[in-house]
């Protein structure tokens, strides 16, 4: 038993996830600049109000607010009909004004859920305390004995998503994390662009004794911006803590950076508590009011989440990966459902699949690449599936096809022709070429194995088939008349 299964035997693992969610507006969260800082040289999308300069006064960003609503239904959250500001004290460079204008005591999202899917088909249950809005600081970068502050992203409106200690496993984090990516891309509350950080996830990890009634000091591993990384630092957190705790030593409440290259988390500092910001109401914004018909008519405009695409495609026979891998993107989901409604379920899941395989032609690094990034349309995928319905291209060749659909526009006959792989379907003509196989002499013994029994030969007559059709011959037709001829 490795050391690792002695320790699971000894420990339970409790996380809790508090998720930075980039809201998709076009403005900051109370100032007019651009909110989308990526690439931008530095301090060149910021305003006097990201400053913080003296006599400067915040507009809350109506905009902010409604995606925060749409999010709360993303999240089965209540949200509050009255949900209020306060300054969150810290003195950094990256936050000029001294304080972060955040919701310490009256969140706009209040409880809610996540079902997130594992990939052996279960589901694990996430708790939500709440979600509030907040403004994002700036950005420093350290060069030695000094250090230069970025205020692009200052200002940036977010919604701290705040789950309970539900969590139990590193990979119970990341199918969590993964869900809830997929909740706020799909209620297009964020553009999910997490390379640029617009979801970051900080995860809380303790352990404790199997059996013990109170959880373990807790350490936080601060910006995490990829779901393999949400695992791989809680699973090495686990390790680290029980090893602490195994030499007779304390675990410190600390916050953790995530070292990518190293895959392992340093210190950084210690962790505060809320009376080290001296929070405090903020007197210049004034209190978020909604009514019952605002919020309905403002949810109503959030389109099909995950969880209506797992009801729909029930009898495609997804299994769990397959399912998980098509959700990732919200237009593939949303392709998948449409070709669905307009052809049948072969038809949809041969398509799904091909999808899939687009994907990974196109994918680079944990930010999924949807689809229809590529020159492929409805139409060029269900052209595609009609030919390999109809016996025109084996499933093989259909892939040679499709890989070249991505590189251009031209539609899959053209490709197919141009590319030789029409499959004949002519029984006569295959006909033809089966009589000459099976009448060579270097077929006898096959023919013979074949007539006394012996099912793995027709693979090596089907091949010649093939051969002497120039891989042309439909295979599936090829070995019914070799059938009937021997048999």
């Amino acid at each position: 038993m490795s050391i690792k299964e002695t320790t699971l035997e000894k420990y339970d693992m409790t996380i809790g996830i508090e998720c930075h969610v980039q809201l998709a507006t076009a403005t900051k969260l109370f100032s007019g600049a651009d909110n989308d800082a990526r690439d931008k040289v530095p301090n060149t999308v910021i305003n006097p109000i990201d400053f913080g300069l003296p006599g400067m006064l915040p507009v809350l960003n109506r905009q902010a607010v409604n995606l925060a609503i749409k999010a709360g239904k993303a999240l089965n959250s209540e949200i509050a009909r009255v949900s209020r500001f306060d300054r969150k004290h810290y003195f950094y460079p990256d936050l000029p004004k001294g304080y972060q204008t955040t919701q310490m005591y009256h969140p706009i999202i209040v409880g809610g859920y996540v079902d997130a899917p594992l990939d052996d088909g279960s589901t694990v249950r996430v708790q939500l305390h709440h979600a509030h809005m907040e403004e994002d600081a700036g950005k420093l970068t350290h060069y030695g004995d000094y250090s230069l502050v970025d205020l692009n992203r200052a200002g940036t409106p977010l919604i701290e998503i705040v789950s309970e200690p539900d969590i139990h496993s590193a990979a119970e984090a990341k199918a969590y994390a993964t869900e809830l990516y997929r909740l706020m891309t799909y209620a297009g509350v964020t553009l999910g662009d997490l390379y640029h950080g617009n979801m970051r996830f900080d995860v809380n990890v303790s352990i404790a004794p199997k059996g013990a009634t109170e959880l373990g000091t807790r350490a936080e591993v601060k910006n995490l911006n990829s779901f393999k990384s949400v695992e791989r630092a809680a699973d090495y957190e686990f390790e680290r803590q029980v090893e602490l705790l195994e030499k007779g030593e304390r675990v410190v409440q600390e916050t953790r950076g995530w070292d990518d290259a190293k895959q392992k988390t340093t210190s950084q500092r210690s962790k505060e508590d809320a009376q080290d910001y001296r929070y405090m109401p903020d007197a210049d914004i004034p209190p978020i009011v909604l009514t019952e018909d605002e919020i309905t008519e403002i949810q109503s405009t959030v389109p099909n989440l995950p969880g209506f695409y797992r009801d729909a495609w029930k009898d495609l026979g997804f299994d769990s990966t397959v399912m998980n891998a098509l959700l990732i993107s919200q237009h593939t989901a949303q392709s998948v459902q449409r070709i669905l409604d307009r052809s049948d379920k072969d038809t949809a899941r041969r398509v799904a699949l091909w999808m899939l395989m687009a994907i990974d032609e196109s994918k680079d690094g944990d930010t999924p690449i949807d689809v229809y990034a590529t020159p492929i349309t409805d139409n060029q995928f269900l052209a595609l599936s009609d030919m390999v319905g109809n016996n025109e291209l084996s499933s093989t060749a259909a892939k040679d096809v499709l890989v070249e659909m991505l590189r251009s526009s031209d539609n899959p006959r053209t490709i197919a022709e141009r590319k030789n792989l029409i499959q004949v379907s002519d029984e006569g003509a295959i006909a033809v070429i089966v009589d000459e196989v099976l009448a060579d002499p270097s077929s006898a013994q096959a023919v013979k194995d074949l007539r006394e029994g012996s099912e793995k030969v027709i693979g090596f007559l089907v091949g010649q088939v093939m051969k002497k059709s120039q891989g042309k011959a439909n295979p599936a037709l090829a070995q019914k008349l070799i059938r009937e001829r021997v048999e």
